[in-house]
């Protein structure tokens, strides 16, 4: 898990979340692409998540934040810091259970959680996963429960 942190003109925060080396078998043998895990936020509440996949991994980045720009969703924060109450989500085989945190507590989450937390400006909140630890997955599953 790399995450990247850079501050586009547009105002938005950007994280890598996964590249997998994904691999087509063919007739002469193996064809190599990348795919991507892109979350991109405002630091103001808003966040969307995206996937790419390309020959060479600065495409596959570059598509992944195009798709999380379209995905984008407003989430309302207590004293914008952190979530008004406990919430659960679910998607395919991955649980996720997110708490609010009083101040100070900071963001005790992991994976592809963290990243959306940082990213929308979340400040204080308590994640926990199980089931699969997916990225795809806990990332759908985190944005059901918002």
């Amino acid at each position: 898990m790399a995450f990247n942190n850079e501050r586009e003109s547009t105002g938005f925060v950007d994280k890598l979340v996964n590249i997998g080396r994904v691999a087509k078998v063919v007739k002469g043998g193996r064809r190599f692409s990348f795919s991507a895990i892109m979350v991109l936020g405002d630091e103001n509440g808003r966040v969307g998540w995206g996937a790419g996949k390309s020959k060479e991994v600065p495409d596959a980045m570059r598509k992944a934040t195009d798709a999380a720009k379209k995905n984008m969703i407003r989430v309302t924060m207590r004293d914008g810091r952190t979530i008004h109450h406990q919430v659960e989500g679910r998607f395919g085989a991955s649980k996720v259970l997110l708490k609010p945190a009083p101040s100070g507590t900071g963001i005790i989450a992991g994976g592809p959680m963290r990243a959306i937390f940082e990213a929308m400006g979340m400040k204080d909140v308590v994640a926990k996963s199980t089931g699969s630890n997916n990225p795809y997955n806990l990332i759908q599953a985190t944005f059901a429960a918002f």
